[in-house]
């Protein structure tokens, strides 16, 4: 465990979970194992030319991202436009505020990445919910209450996860297709955020959402960047992709307004070796989140499930068996099980009596968790 970084921070766990002794935290979405080598070895490269100046940003770069995309997704970027962005949260932010109004509504679907609600309601919009749908099969979305939601007509956008984090769907062409069908229909643009597509498990596969839009007539944008796949939020840029040139156009213009389009040495270096060098590396660690999935699917104690994963490193916990309300089960996990985790009411309210773990880890780690949770379970049940 990095112990500097923001999952294991001593302040941040007393302030998130009531203390940080003896507590194992697997809440952040990032890997934490041994870096691609190739990337730290570029890092390390950069560093030791002793210059830190303004740097220019080679083409070079967003070449290696479709370079990657084509030959691991089969997603070329023939008539896409990309530019670069700080993060995904910037690039919603600059959109909302670029495409809608005050006052407009921002479709999003609970449970769902944490950051989502407060950058739409910061920005002055309201977020319409379109929970997705718990069944038998997984987590499906509602569409007929998205039909609904985006038919209004202050509904001016709505930002889909996809994979979605932290249910860990990921989302099939044909579904893809029947929301951009849906927002076409009522002049919604659609932003996805696909930070997460590399991290796709077998036999599922990620589908851009560009490839539903493509025939729907949909306005649309999608995020993407090594951040996720190669853990990289504390050096890297991400991408802004769109089909439509005057997008592209406005995007630009207010990053170059606010100068969010500011290079970094370090940043050039590592999302570019990433993509250029990193492959294997990501095979091996989605074997491992694959093995991570199954200890936890095959030794988790009664009363806990997993929610079955199609895609993420992010195990989705049902905990409701327990019987616990949401403040008790947010104590009962750092206290008597000693795990800091993401509670699951943090993704909206349609995550009550669950909990988000990152399972990109040593598999001595996951073993370790599943031994604090029996443990737990069989104190709570005595």
């Amino acid at each position: 465990m990095r112990r500097n970084s923001r999952a294991a921070d001593a302040g941040t766990l007393e302030r998130l979970f009531g203390g940080a002794d003896g507590l194992l935290p697997l809440w952040i979405a990032e890997p934490d194992v041994g870096l691609a080598p190739g990337i730290v070895a570029a890092l390390e490269e950069r560093a030791a030319l002793g210059w830190y100046g303004y740097e220019m940003r080679p083409r070079s770069v967003v070449e290696s991202f479709w370079e990657w995309m084509s030959d691991r997704h089969g997603w070329n970027g023939t008539d896409l436009q990309a530019s670069v962005s700080p993060s995904v949260g910037t690039s919603i932010s600059v959109l909302i505020d670029l495409f809608t109004e005050p006052g407009d509504g921002v479709v999003i679907q609970p449970p769902v990445f944490t950051d989502f609600k407060p950058i739409v309601t910061s920005a002055g919009r309201t977020a319409v919910r379109n929970p997705l749908t718990l069944t038998d099969d997984g987590y499906r979305m509602d569409l007929d209450d998205l039909e609904s939601k985006v038919a209004e007509p202050e509904t001016r956008m709505m930002i889909l996860c996809n994979p979605h984090n932290p249910v860990g769907r990921v989302w099939t062409l044909r579904e893809l297709r029947e929301v951009a069908e849906i927002c076409a229909r009522h002049g919604v643009f659609v932003v996805s955020d696909e930070i997460h597509a590399d991290i796709a498990l077998p036999p599922h596969r990620f589908t851009p959402f560009a490839a539903a839009a493509s025939d729907a007539g949909v306005g649309w944008a999608a995020a993407h960047g090594p951040i996720k796949t190669f853990g990289l939020a504390g050096v890297c840029d991400s991408l802004l992709v769109t089909n439509d040139e005057q997008v592209a156009k406005r995007f630009r213009s207010a990053a170059s307004r606010f100068h969010l389009n500011r290079n970094n040495a370090f940043g050039i270096a590592a999302f570019e070796t990433a993509y250029r060098t990193g492959a294997r590396w990501l095979d091996d660690l989605l074997g491992l989140v694959s093995d991570n999935f199954t200890l936890l699917r095959e030794n988790l104690p009664d009363g806990v499930t997993l929610i079955e994963p199609e895609g993420t490193y992010l195990a989705w916990l049902d905990f409701r068996s327990l019987g616990m309300g949401v403040p008790d089960l947010a104590r009962w996990l750092p206290r008597s099980a000693h795990l800091a985790l993401s509670p699951g009411h943090w993704f909206g309210r349609q995550g009550a009596g669950f909990a988000r773990m990152t399972v990109a880890v040593p598999t001595e780690r996951i073993e370790d968790a599943i031994g604090r949770l029996t443990e737990a379970v069989e104190m709570h049940d005595a």
